[in-house]
């Protein structure tokens, strides 16, 4: 399914997965459709078959996500409710802060915020909904029911416990001076705690595709220039490339992160090449384009100044 991507003057770099129900719901408009014409062609330059597309799009109108009107490529389908745009949506919070920690604006207070909870076998689905929320949010398990965050997340903790019903089995508390075993350093208790290689190594993968990527449209500028469907590929990759990077990430501060951190420098090229792709003269632009390009167009928006009620996401 993958295939390498070039850009003159970079080194090969392998394009993202983006399966066919979630290219399908990635496409969708703001008015709630997709045109056919569009999605077999953005499939196509992303390697898939017709017969993919055809099967995904019968599975997807039997499961009545999708209603469709007409036949094959001048078809429209038109989402039952307000189709999602999978994986590769931002979660616009999540992204602004991870800007903000790079432009400096949300230092690190030099506080530990630990979370305990205890729900019996009979609330399991409560119990799992807690953890997920916990690692959600970027929390990491210290051992059984308790859990450890640097970023001020108990405002969101305890919404969701009371949301769930579950906050008299939740306990909140703070710690300066976190220890496990003999480890007590901030930055080494990060590199314990946290995966930080296989972050890394996400956000490595991040640059280098947005690196690779960013002179196409320099080239589609002087040339006869990209058609609606490769550009909208182009920005469907990168959608991709960056959620793979970012959705895992527990956005620690920088004073807990390696120097240097790839992260930075990704989101930067990140940010760069989407503000490229937008940069093409209109008669250029695919018009109209799928609902993700607003998306993305919010979550890269410029950070603001600090909140002074912690942490949004």
């Amino acid at each position: 399914m993958s295939r390498p991507l070039t850009a003159r003057g970079a080194d090969r770099v392998r394009r993202p997965e983006i399966p066919t129900r979630l290219l399908v719901h990635a496409l969708v408009r703001e008015d709630g459709t997709v045109d056919a014409a569009e999605l077999y062609r953005v499939a196509g330059l992303l390697g898939m078959t017709d017969q993919q597309v055809r099967l995904c799009v019968k599975r997807l109108v039997a499961e009545e996500r999708f209603r469709q009107d007409g036949r094959g490529r001048r078809a429209v389908l038109r989402a039952v409710s307000d189709a999602a745009t999978g994986a590769l949506a931002p979660d616009a919070d999540h992204v602004r802060y991870a800007y903000r920690q790079d432009a400096g604006l949300e230092p690190w207070d030099g506080v530990w915020r630990l979370f305990a909870f205890a729900v019996p076998e009979e609330r399991r689905a409560v119990r799992d909904a807690l953890r997920g929320t916990l690692l959600h949010l970027g929390a990491a398990p210290l051992q059984g029911g308790l859990y450890v965050a640097a970023n001020p997340i108990a405002g969101l903790v305890e919404a969701r416990a009371r949301q769930l019903d579950a906050l008299g089995s939740v306990t909140f508390l703070t710690s300066t001076d976190l220890r496990v075993g003999g480890v007590s350093d901030p930055a080494e208790l990060a590199a314990a705690l946290w995966p930080l290689d296989a972050i890394a190594a996400r956000y490595e993968d991040l640059a280098a595709h947005a690196a690779a990527g960013a002179g196409r449209p320099a080239r589609w500028a002087d040339g006869p220039g990209p058609s609606g469907a490769e550009r909208i590929t182009a920005a469907l990759e990168l959608a991709a490339a960056f959620s793979t990077a970012m959705t895992p990430d527990p956005l620690l501060p920088p004073e807990l992160l390696p120097r240097p951190w790839p992260g930075r420098r990704a989101r930067r090229l990140a940010r760069a090449c989407w503000a490229a792709l937008g940069a093409l003269p209109a008669e250029r632009a695919a018009a109209p384009v799928p609902r993700l390009f607003r998306l993305y167009d919010e979550a890269f928006a410029a950070p603001e100044e600090p909140e002074r009620d912690g942490l949004r996401r």
